[in-house]
């Protein structure tokens, strides 16, 4: 197994034109905590995660991703990782310095591949949070980030070479190649994928709940408040996770999940799971079928953060 400089997934930022409409869907529907506000920018928290907050919302007159945010060890592994990706070419926002966000740390920005920002930061203070409890149906903290790419291979390649992320498994279609790679930085099966899309674009951002029921009790939640299902409840070959897809207020796709695996690294071969095989989307039967309109949902907008580095 590498050894890795980054250790899991902290946040993912998100910038919207409706920031009310946005932050109360996240607060009083999907289940999150509004723990800080800046002029415009709201941070949010899973009450189950000891992250200062899982989403970060900010006002802007574009939707955009603003950036992915991950951990990493230490003031030393934020350092090295700076350093390398530098001699590698790869294009710093910034060198690695003070973070002035809640919980504070130290980190540096930079841009993948693809040009999404990428943040990488340690000693955040750890915020104060709590066990979730049976029945409650809220998310415990943020489990993977899923983004699209006209050339996933590529994208895959550069997470492996410049971040140490390995593949845990791949979805495939015969005749026509690779759909999506699901990559770690950690045990767990993925803290992100890389789907094939039209254009770089957000895929979906998954939230952890307590265990099957809490998932399903929310799903239902918001299938009563009538927000747009786009995709389950179902549960996935590779990861052997649960999923319910939503559409959040501005089109972005959020999921509900539970029992994502997770791997003994030393021992693990990736599979490649066809597609057009039933199981391998959806192993119970129960979610509506994988077809073009959900696809077309998870194509998402196409993002205009690509090398333009949010303002804050």
């Amino acid at each position: 197994m590498t050894d890795r400089l980054i250790t899991h997934l902290r946040h993912v930022d998100l910038a919207v034109p409706d920031f009310d409409k946005q932050r109360e869907f996240y607060t009083n529907l999907w289940g999150l905590t509004q723990v800080a506000e800046d002029n415009g920018i709201a941070f949010l928290a899973a009450e189950g995660s000891p992250e200062q907050y899982i989403v970060r919302l900010r006002k802007d007159a574009e939707k955009r991703l603003d950036l992915i945010s991950y951990g990493a060890h230490d003031r030393a592994a934020v350092d090295t990782l700076a350093e390398q990706l530098a001699a590698d070419g790869v294009q710093l926002v910034h060198e690695p310095r003070d973070v002035d966000t809640p919980g504070g740390g130290y980190g540096f920005r930079f841009f993948d591949g693809d040009g999404r920002t990428i943040e990488v930061s340690s000693d955040v203070e750890t915020r104060q949070h709590r066990k979730i409890e049976e029945k409650e149906s809220i998310p415990v903290r943020i489990s993977h980030v899923v983004v699209n790419s006209a050339n996933p291979e590529a994208t895959r390649d550069w997470y492996e070479k410049h971040l140490s992320f390995a593949l845990s498994d791949a979805l495939t279609l015969p005749h026509l190649g690779d759909l999506m790679y699901f990559m770690r930085c950690n045990p767990q099966h993925h803290s992100m994928a890389i789907a094939r899309g039209p254009h770089t674009s957000l895929h979906h951002v998954s939230f952890e709940m307590r265990g099957v029921d809490e998932y399903m009790r929310g799903s239902g939640r918001l299938l009563r408040a009538g927000v747009t299902k786009v995709w389950g409840p179902g549960r996935h070959m590779a990861g052997n996770n649960t999923f319910s897809y939503f559409l959040d207020p501005h089109g972005n796709t959020i999921e509900y999940t539970t029992e994502l695996e997770l791997l003994e690294e030393d021992h693990w071969h990736p599979s490649h799971y066809d597609v057009t095989n039933p199981e391998t989307q959806d192993q119970w039967g129960t979610a509506n079928p994988f077809n073009e309109l959900v696809a077309k949902e998870s194509y998402n907008d196409v993002d205009r953060g690509c090398f333009v580095a949010p303002p804050v």
